[in-house]
């Protein structure tokens, strides 16, 4: 699969300041936008508690686009808290002076531009259901490569 590759840090800061005040087009809140609204907060909002935060702006700009959280769709816990780790893990091999588009693409170049990476620790099942969208479920099939336990 190819993502959508991002070539400039605007374009980056544009979602995350997007998905923050709710301006963002519902039709550009894509997989490769969830993965640059993560990069934004985890690299150029430190002052944003990311993992408390991000649900928070997801559920609101869910409601602000017409989408309803519900226990079938809107908010994810799950995707997003593995989201903002993945994210977390990848900036930590990356020099922290490089642009938010670069960042971006290289989370998406690590093996995460394809949404069903998640695929690949969690079963179908356990990933789309109620418990693991309301609250952290652990991966069923594969171990992230990475603590989940908030050290970063």
């Amino acid at each position: 699969m190819t993502a959508r590759r991002f070539h400039a840090e605007v374009e980056v800061r544009r979602i995350g300041e997007g998905l923050i005040d709710r301006s963002l087009p519902k039709s550009e809140w894509t997989h490769a936008a969830h993965v640059a609204a993560a990069v934004y907060l985890v690299a150029g909002r430190t002052d944003i508690a990311a993992e408390h935060e991000m649900p928070d702006m997801i559920r609101s700009y869910n409601l602000a686009t017409g989408v309803e959280n519900t226990d079938a769709g809107g908010y994810h816990e799950t995707i997003t808290q593995a989201s903002l780790h993945v994210v977390r893990h990848v900036l930590k091999t990356r020099a922290k002076d490089e642009g938010l588009h670069v960042l971006t693409n290289a989370v998406l170049d690590a093996g995460y531009a394809d949404k069903d990476w998640l695929l690949r620790h969690w079963r179908r099942d356990t990933l789309f259901s109620v418990t693991a969208r309301r609250g952290w479920v652990a991966p069923d099939l594969a171990p992230l490569h990475y603590s989940l336990s908030g050290s970063n």
